[in-house]
């Protein structure tokens, strides 16, 4: 039996990439885990699939996190399917740059919705369910701790917004002996940003390891955070980013 096991998990945008990577690495710690997609069906199945053919548990749910009402919604459809709610994942980002000029409202607005006010609205409905040794974890971005250039503005702002949430959260949650993290993670190779990307070269010179990690690695954290080793871990952030912002 793994450390997780009586668990219940949810993952935002746990198709793919890291989300996908939590997902499974949860799933293997014994959890059972809910992920949710907003187009990509046909990826979330397979994840779920996989796990339930290594012997787990779980389910996928749509949930489109520019809609105010979707993060809460997909809190509670994890509770209905799977019987409660230990550890919230908040994965989910949408990605925007651009030069200051150029950045519209409407992409502001899109950013803030996802990476910001689902994580709070998810954390909200999720508190309600949770109780002594809950867990809020959030992925947040190396763009926390360095912005290494122009066009970042919107995706600083989001990323940096969560280390705050986070604290207040775990002030919050605390005498619940719920904890509240974030972690950071640096230039990982996924469909998004590709180890071969054309950025991919001037990313790795930013770091000290001087090369991308992976989305297991990002999992990896996560699990600790979510398993009986981040109990005492709250109210900050965990760079997974090989030395970016050292």
């Amino acid at each position: 039996m793994g450390e997780l096991t009586g668990k219940v998990a949810l993952v935002t945008g746990g198709s793919r990439g890291i989300g996908a990577a939590i997902a499974r690495r949860l799933a293997e710690r014994g959890a059972a885990v809910a992920l949710t997609y907003v187009r990509a069906q046909q990826e979330a199945r397979a994840v779920a699939e996989r796990i339930e053919a290594d012997g787990g548990r779980a389910v996928v749910v749509r949930a489109d996190l520019t809609r105010p009402d979707a993060a809460a919604r997909a809190v509670e459809q994890t509770v209905a399917q799977l019987g409660g709610l230990d550890i919230l994942v908040n994965n989910a980002g949408f990605l925007a740059y651009g030069p200051l000029e150029e950045v519209t409202a409407e992409d502001l607005d899109r950013v803030l919705a996802v990476d910001v006010r689902s994580v709070f609205l998810a954390a909200q409905a999720a508190a309600r369910h949770m109780g002594e040794g809950g867990r809020i974890i959030s992925i947040g971005s190396c763009f926390n701790g360095r912005v290494p250039g122009a066009n970042f503005v919107l995706q600083a702002t989001a990323k940096t917004a969560l280390t705050g949430m986070t604290r207040a959260l775990a002030r919050e949650l605390g005498p619940r002996g719920i904890t509240a993290t974030v972690v950071d993670p640096g230039p990982i190779d996924t469909d998004m940003n590709p180890a071969d990307g054309d950025s991919a070269d001037f990313q790795r010179s930013l770091t000290a390891l001087g090369h991308y990690g992976r989305a297991e690695d990002v999992a990896a954290a996560v699990a600790f955070l979510a398993g009986p080793g981040g109990r005492y871990v709250t109210g900050t952030a965990l760079a997974v980013d090989g030395g970016y912002t050292a």
